[in-house]
C-alpha cells in the first residue's frame, strides 16, 4: 500500500546553487576527471550529503561521489542506486552561469535577458505548452544552463533529504552515485561497482516529465586515417595526392538527405563526422555511428567504407585505414531481462501524479554502459530540455515531480520485496 508522503521541496534552491559551479568536461584531457573543477561540485555535494545524514558520503580520487541511505526495513530488498552526472557539455560555455526564473509562465517565446538574440521559441520547444502556470528556469542566454544534468543531481539530493528525514517511508538500502565526464563518454570509466554494491540502478537524466527510457542508441566511433602523396606544389602535376582533399571528398560523398543527425528522427540512425584534421601528406576523419540495432551499425559502417573505397580509386598511390571502436550498446538488451525495474518506475511516476510514458533515447547515458557492466539501469526524467545549448531550460514543477518519483520508487521496491 502506498504511504502518504509530504514533500517540502528545496530542489530549486539546490539547482540554482549547483548550476553556478562550472563543471564542463574536456574531451582533449586524458585525466579523470577530465577537468578538476568537476570536483568543486563533488565536494559541495559530499558536504551537503553528510549534513543531511548520509554519513559515508565521499569523493574519490577520480571525481566520483558515493553515498548510502541505510535501509529502514527488515525485508530483503534489492539495493537500488540513483545516478546523475555532474559535468556539463563542452559544446557550450558553462562558466559564469546566471540562472533566471520565469515565474508563472504565461506562454509564448522566452527572450533571454543576457543576449536577446537567444530566444526559447515555442515552435522549437513544444513541451512549453504543458508549462503554462509553472516556473521556468533558464540561463541568461550567454551560457548553457546546466540542467543536463544538474537537474538530476538536485532531484536526487532532494530525495535523499526526504528519505533520511521521514523514517515512516520504508525502503531498502539506497545508493547514490554522481559521476564526472558523462558528456564525453567516460562517465563510468572509473566507477567502483563493487564498492557501490547495487543490484539495479536508475539514471535521472531524461527530458519530459513522466518519461522513462529503457532503450538507447548503440554506438561506435570510426576513425579514418588517410596517407596521401606529398610533392612540391611547383612540380606536383600528376604526383601530388592531397590527404585533406581526399578527406573532404569522403565527407562530400556522404548521403545528403538521410543518415545524418539533421535528417533523421525516431528510430533512424546516422553517420556523423565530428572532426577533420591533417596536412598534405596525412589526414584524419572522426565519425560517430549510431543506431538502435547492431545490424544498423554494421550497415552504416559498411556504407562508410564503401564511400572511402570508391573515393580512393581516384588516388591510386594513397592509402587509408578505417578503425571502428565500440562505445556503448542499447541498454534494452539488458533491461528487458529485468522487467520489474521499469514496472516499478512506471508505478512511481503514477504515484507522483503523472502519466508514465516509456520511450527510447536518441543518444546514450551512463546507464547504457552500466547495464552491460552488470547493473541494469534505465533512465528517468529530470525535466531538462534543449540540452547543450544557450536556450536550455527546466521547469521547477517538473523537478519537484522527479523528486516525488524517486522517493516513491524507493518505497515501491520495499513494498514489492
Amino acid at each position: 500500500m502506498a504511504v502518504p508522503m509530504t514533500f517540502n521541496h528545496t530542489v530549486t534552491e539546490r539547482f540554482l546553487r549547483y548550476v553556478t559551479i562550472d563543471t564542463q568536461s574536456d574531451p582533449t584531457s586524458s585525466s579523470c576527471p577530465s577537468t578538476g573543477k568537476q570536483k568543486d561540485l563533488g565536494r559541495l555535494l559530499v558536504r551537503e550529503l553528510q549534513e543531511i545524514g548520509a554519513a559515508d558520503a565521499h569523493l574519490d580520487p577520480h571525481g566520483y561521489v558515493y553515498a548510502t541511505i541505510p535501509a529502514n526495513s527488515s525485508k530483503q530488498v534489492p539495493v537500488i542506486c540513483f545516478c546523475s552526472h555532474m559535468d556539463t557539455s563542452p559544446d557550450c560555455s558553462g562558466a559564469n552561469v546566471k540562472p533566471q526564473v520565469v515565474r508563472n509562465y504565461r506562454g509564448g517565446d522566452i527572450v533571454l535577458c543576457g543576449d536577446p538574440s537567444q530566444i526559447i521559441r515555442v515552435a522549437d520547444n513544444p513541451a512549453l505548452a504543458d508549462q503554462v502556470g509553472n516556473d521556468i528556469i533558464t540561463s541568461d542566454g550567454t551560457t548553457l544552463l546546466g540542467a543536463d544534468n544538474k537537474a538530476g543531481v538536485a532531484e536526487i539530493m532532494d530525495a535523499v533529504q526526504v528519505l533520511l528525514a521521514n523514517r515512516d517511508i520504508r525502503h531498502g538500502v539506497i545508493k547514490i552515485l554522481f559521476t564526472p565526464d558523462e558528456e564525453i563518454g567516460r562517465g563510468v570509466d572509473k566507477v567502483d561497482l563493487k564498492k557501490l554494491g547495487a543490484d539495479f540502478a536508475y539514471t535521472v537524466d531524461g527530458e519530459t516529465a513522466g518519461h522513462i527510457e529503457d532503450e538507447t542508441f548503440s554506438a561506435d566511433a570510426a576513425v579514418i586515417t588517410i596517407k596521401g602523396v606529398s610533392a612540391h606544389p611547383g612540380f606536383a602535376k600528376g604526383k601530388m595526392e592531397h590527404a585533406i582533399k581526399i578527406a573532404s571528398r569522403i565527407v562530400e560523398r556522404l548521403p545528403k538527405n538521410t543518415c545524418s543527425p539533421e535528417t533523421t528522427e525516431d528510430r533512424e540512425g546516422f553517420l556523423h563526422p565530428t572532426g577533420i584534421s591533417g596536412v598534405l601528406e596525412h589526414a584524419t576523419l572522426n565519425f560517430i555511428v549510431r543506431d538502435f540495432t547492431e545490424t544498423g551499425l554494421a550497415e552504416k559502417e559498411a556504407l562508410l567504407e564503401g564511400i572511402i573505397r570508391d573515393v580512393m580509386t581516384d588516388f591510386p598511390h594513397s592509402t587509408y585505414r578505417l578503425d571502428i571502436q565500440p562505445q556503448y550498446r542499447n541498454m534494452k538488451q539488458i533491461v528487458d531481462r529485468h522487467p520489474e525495474v521499469v514496472d516499478n518506475a512506471m508505478e512511481a511516476i503514477r504515484r507522483a501524479g503523472l502519466k508514465p510514458a516509456k520511450g527510447s533515447i536518441r543518444g546514450g547515458t551512463d546507464g547504457s554502459r552500466l547495464s552491460f557492466m552488470g547493473l541494469p539501469c534505465p533512465n528517468i526524467f529530470a525535466g531538462e530540455h534543449a540540452f547543450h545549448s544557450r536556450t536550455e531550460w527546466v521547469s521547477v514543477q517538473d523537478m519537484e515531480a522527479a523528486v516525488r518519483t524517486i522517493v516513491h520508487l524507493a518505497a515501491i521496491w520495499e513494498e514489492r520485496a
